[in-house]
């Protein structure tokens, strides 16, 4: 599979890689293919590529190793194609801190490198997850609606966070392929109960709903097919605690069973567990995993901006 073009948009589109900058592409043994493609796409700009590859994580949200984040903080710019999210990880805000521009990639296949939410409009694409970011912000509660089942939330004094897929200015991050408005929850405010029925972390694309019954913010139930596999959100607190609320604002994402792309598709809304550290949430877990609701409807303060799965404000 031809690998150059989803690479020369990240490289030339998404990052605005410079000459001369320092490139460092974070892989493993699953990724590598992407990894060596995002090198050579590094090289033909006259930029500085360097490649790691390490043993693949085994959670979404797990520290890297020491030389991995060490690397990470001494390069101008850094991608990581893994398999396994770095996303909310102390590596990843830490290298941000420092001036870093970095793309996470987790989970990313070939085929996405060719098409969907890689092939988007960027211009459009960040309009509008400025302008839903702006709502997060302003907003003090959020209420999720499916059918039967209603989850609320206060966002009180936390700002959202755009991913608007372009990273071209010192310390700014976020997915690629991207589009999503994300913002955390106050922590302990969460209460009702869901159906994730797009696709869940840990298990994929799903062809029957997650049930799941939250209470102060914490999740208490989980039932449906395969809900075995994400036991991991019950094991303490900290990872069942609703970490995020998210809105996808990518018109060319399409629902595939890899989050980072699942998460991004228009007139979704996703919810996730664990970490929320490094989004302005105080909740430091042993994972962080997204579920996506699909044609829900979203209302902040009171005010519906998504009815069933459309954007209406």
């Amino acid at each position: 599979m031809d690998l150059s073009q989803g690479s020369k948009t990240v490289v030339e589109k998404c990052l605005k890689i410079q000459k001369d900058e320092k490139v460092l592409i974070v892989t493993d043994e699953n990724k590598l293919k992407m990894g060596q493609a995002l090198f050579e796409a590094v090289k033909n700009v006259g930029a500085k590529p360097f490649l790691l590859m390490s043993m693949p994580g085994k959670v979404s949200g797990e520290e890297p190793d020491e030389i991995t984040a060490k690397a990470m903080l001494n390069a101008d710019v850094v991608i990581c194609p893994t398999t396994v999210s770095m996303t909310h990880t102390n590596a990843r805000i830490n290298a941000v801190k420092n001036g870093v521009r970095v793309a996470t990639m987790p989970g990313i296949t070939e085929e996405m490198f060719s098409k969907g939410a890689i092939t988007a409009d960027y211009d459009e694409v960040e309009k509008l997850t400025l302008r839903m970011t702006d709502m997060l912000t302003k907003a003090k509660s959020a209420k999720i609606v499916k059918g039967e089942y209603t989850l609320s939330m206060s966002l009180e004094s936390r700002n959202g966070v755009p991913s608007t897929g372009v990273y071209d200015k010192k310390g700014t991050a976020g997915n690629l392929p991207s589009g999503e408005a994300y913002i955390a929850p106050v922590e302990g405010t969460a209460n009702g109960e869901m159906i994730i029925d797009g696709s869940m972390v840990g298990i994929g694309k799903l062809d029957t709903p997650l049930y799941m019954k939250i209470e102060n913010g914490l999740l208490k139930e989980i039932t449906g097919k395969n809900s075995e596999k994400i036991s991991i959100l019950l094991e303490n607190e900290n990872n069942s605690s609703l970490g995020e609320l998210g809105i996808g604002t990518n018109k060319s994402a399409i629902l595939c069973g890899i989050i980072l792309e699942d998460e991004k598709v228009y007139g979704t809304v996703h919810i996730a567990f664990g970490t929320n550290t490094s989004f302005g949430g105080t909740v430091k877990a042993d994972c962080h995993m997204d579920g996506v609701i699909l044609k829900p409807d979203l209302y902040l303060d009171d005010i519906l901006v998504m009815k069933n799965g459309k954007i209406i404000v």
